[in-house]
């Protein structure tokens, strides 16, 4: 039989700062951080604080992201139990610690604001439920050592390494957040791992998205203007920019500016996690214009009104045009090599225009600029080669040779 108090689960969930009671001298906590958590109030039979007084103490009762109302109910009933048969609960009490699954879950539930987009989300617990919850997962949060981490990353260290990495990163968040939530002490075991050298170096070559030579773009961005398909035109935007593909296909009217031929591609999409401005050419705007007649949120609408464009849209694209070994992000390295080889850019300027982060903290503390004047002669120069329509050779300062 369930408990009752003043609280409802609504309330739980709702309340703002402050302490709020259910009664019997369990309270709900709400920090100005919006954390909230459980504490009981009990007075232990027979004993004084140092003034002489009964011994009033505070209890912790876990977060209430983690303990729900009857099972703060339940505890705090123990407590109060204990309290009055002149037990301190401190040094009595058996607290209720969470699975490392049951836990991981939750974490995973307060995390999802952060997530860049609901893919990354799944990837993050899906690489636990995949490699960790078969091992350990029932385990109590506050039983997992290093034998237990190991367990999980040994079978996959080498031979899918990146996947091992990532994995060893998720499993110390959670037991990082599970000390912090006091259901654990001591150093996070896979620190002591890291520290220790416990698994074997391993090299991993890395693997290069195939790309198409810049010598051929002009002749494939020919072909592409003559289809009328969706992905045909998002295709040739992500050719120009060298953007990425979710950067693209996530492209919202809101985010262009035609006057200033500017669009801003917002932190949420971007992989530094900062704000891009990518300078617009006529043949970019050419593009992207004529499809304002859609009147959709999206500029590179797909299939369902409102919605973008399936992020397998351009490569099937590809597949269709039997352009085989080219990859879409592939068409950056072909920008890159071009940039390099042919318009002689500086290496600041063509990494700030595919949004690579360039030098150390201290460096990029003191460059505040992101070149957008020098790259927007950059990508004038790229359009006019890819579209054919320049017979000069413009350098990056400014200057231009006939």
């Amino acid at each position: 039989m369930a408990l009752s108090g003043k609280l409802t689960k609504k309330l739980v969930e709702n309340l703002g700062l402050g302490r709020h009671g259910d009664g019997y001298g369990l309270y709900l906590v709400v920090d100005p951080s919006g954390a909230r958590r459980w504490i009981v109030r009990v007075v232990v039979k027979g004993q004084k604080n140092k003034k002489g007084a009964p011994l009033r103490t505070d209890f912790g009762l876990g977060g209430a992201d983690i303990v729900t109302l009857n099972q703060a109910r339940e505890r705090a009933l123990e407590y109060r139990r204990m309290a009055k048969q002149g037990l301190n609960p401190r040094f009595n009490a058996r607290q209720e610690v969470p699975t490392f699954e049951e836990f991981a879950k939750q974490v995973h539930i307060d995390r999802m604001p952060t997530w860049k987009n609901a893919k990354h989300g799944q990837q993050w617990i899906n690489t636990l439920r995949d490699y960790a919850f078969p091992k350990i997962g029932r385990m109590p949060i506050d039983s997992v050592g290093m034998p237990e981490v190991m367990m999980c990353l040994s079978p996959i260290w080498t031979d899918k390494h990146e996947t091992a990495k990532r994995l060893m990163q998720r499993i110390k968040t959670v037991l990082d957040v599970a000390r912090s939530k006091g259901f654990r002490d001591g150093e996070n075991p896979v620190t002591a791992i890291k520290d220790a050298q416990a698994l074997p170096k391993v090299k991993v070559k890395p693997k290069h998205h195939k790309a198409m030579h810049w010598q051929d773009v002009p002749a494939f961005y020919a072909d592409l203007k003559t289809r009328n398909a969706m992905a045909a035109k998002a295709l040739m935007f992500t050719c120009l920019t060298g953007s990425r593909t979710g950067e693209v296909l996530g492209l919202r009217w809101e985010e262009i500016d035609s006057d200033a031929r500017l669009w801003t591609c917002p932190a949420i999409r971007m992989k530094t996690g900062e704000d891009h401005r990518v300078p617009l050419t006529d043949e970019m705007l050419a593009i992207i214009e004529p499809l304002r007649a859609m009147q959709s949120e999206y500029v590179f609408e797909g299939q369902k009104r409102h919605k973008p464009l399936s992020n397998m849209s351009m490569l099937m694209l590809l597949r269709r045009m039997q352009v085989e070994g080219v990859t879409v992000h592939g068409f950056r390295s072909t920008f890159r090599d071009w940039a390099s080889e042919v318009a002689n850019a500086p290496r600041e300027v063509a990494e700030m225009s595919l949004a690579h982060t360039v030098g150390s903290n201290v460096e990029r503390a003191y460059a505040r600029s992101d070149l957008l004047d020098k790259r927007r002669v950059l990508m004038a120069r790229w359009s006019d080669f890819v579209t054919e329509t320049s017979g000069q050779v413009v350098n990056i300062a400014g200057a231009v040779k006939q």
